[in-house]
């Protein structure tokens, strides 16, 4: 996984503020292969929320990442726990790693 201990502590922090002691966080995509360089930060929540709160809540976890690591490409996907699980939270579980 390239992700340093102080990126994942904030990522993990920044989901329990916005979301809730509830929120589980999953790292997927690129970063989770240590033979490639580069790549953004693909997120995916699992958060208990409601569907029409989701924008808000990802644009705000968006505002939190970016003033505790800077400018990143970052880009969060966000599942409400009520709602079922389509293709790319599938493969965002299966391929990532729990943050």
């Amino acid at each position: 996984m390239r992700l340093s201990d102080e990126y994942a502590a904030a990522i993990r922090a920044g989901v329990r503020k916005i979301f809730g002691p509830n929120a589980r966080v999953w790292l997927f995509g690129s970063r989770t292969d240590d033979s490639r360089r580069g790549g953004d930060i693909d997120l995916y929540v699992e958060a208990p929320c409601a569907s029409d709160e989701v924008t808000q809540l990802e644009g705000r976890l968006y505002a939190f990442l970016v003033r505790r690591l800077g400018e990143q490409r970052i880009d969060i996907i966000v599942r409400p726990n009520n709602m079922p699980p389509r293709s790319i939270d599938e493969e965002a579980k299966r391929t990532g790693v729990r943050l």
